[in-house]
């Protein structure tokens, strides 16, 4: 199965210079690799801006962009 990770414990920085980290690490599994149409229809938690940015169809069930 093919998956995205959309929260990662290691922080991680940002273009503009700000760093990140999450709580814990989470995937979404996809249906297909080019369009990222997830598998499922809710995403508990926070997902991170940079994966809404490459796979919009993500973001639209995300309930928090951060």
């Amino acid at each position: 199965m093919k998956a995205v990770i959309i929260r990662q414990r290691k922080e991680y920085k940002r273009m503009d210079g700000t760093r990140i980290k999450f709580e814990d690490n989470a995937c979404v599994i996809i249906k297909d690799e080019k369009t990222g149409i997830p598998a499922g229809t809710v995403i508990r938690g926070p997902v991170a801006r940079e994966v809404v940015e490459r796979w919009p169809e993500i973001g639209k069930i995300a309930s928090i962009i951060v």
